[in-house]
């Protein structure tokens, strides 16, 4: 694969995140799916950041070939793939937060303003809520923890 660098700072051999955007182009219209690992992987890690954006600019200049098409998928799927992993992880935190409430769901619901087939979907991950939402639901949590903690009398 070094041949793949020429005229540019730099390896294919460094991590992708320092590749200059020459390097990254050259490994793209010039390797092959060998070549391409490194960079599938960097994205899968980090779908919007720097090589991910490097990835869109070239797209938009990108001839319509099946390496633009690949790329294209990729950055989709990773995309997509980490999207649903963050919708996993809110939802998880809502279960949590019902759970350590130490009320039912439906009264955890009330006690936010909401119903509780709306906190179902959440729970669920098929909906997200607000972030001003979730934090409402992580204090109520923590405020029905803390009134179940033994209470420590004074003699």
């Amino acid at each position: 694969m070094t041949h793949l660098f020429r005229n540019v700072e730099g390896s294919p051999l460094d991590p992708v995140d320092t590749w200059p955007y020459e390097g990254m182009v050259s490994v793209i219209e010039y390797g092959m799916l060998r070549d391409w690992r490194p960079i599938v992987a960097h994205l899968q890690g980090d779908p919007w950041g720097r090589v991910a954006r490097n990835i869109e600019q070239y797209l938009q200049h990108a001839s319509d070939s099946q390496v633009a098409s690949y790329f294209r998928l990729v950055l989709e799927r990773v995309r997509a793939d980490a999207e649903a992993a963050e919708r996993e992880e809110i939802a998880a935190r809502v279960r949590e937060c019902i759970a350590r409430s130490g009320v039912s769901a439906h009264e955890f619901a009330r006690s936010i303003g909401t119903s509780a087939s709306r906190l179902s979907t959440y729970a669920r991950g098929t909906v997200t809520p607000s972030a001003a939402l979730l934090l409402r639901m992580e204090t109520h949590a923590a405020r029905g923890q803390e009134s179940r903690a033994p209470q420590m009398t004074q003699s």
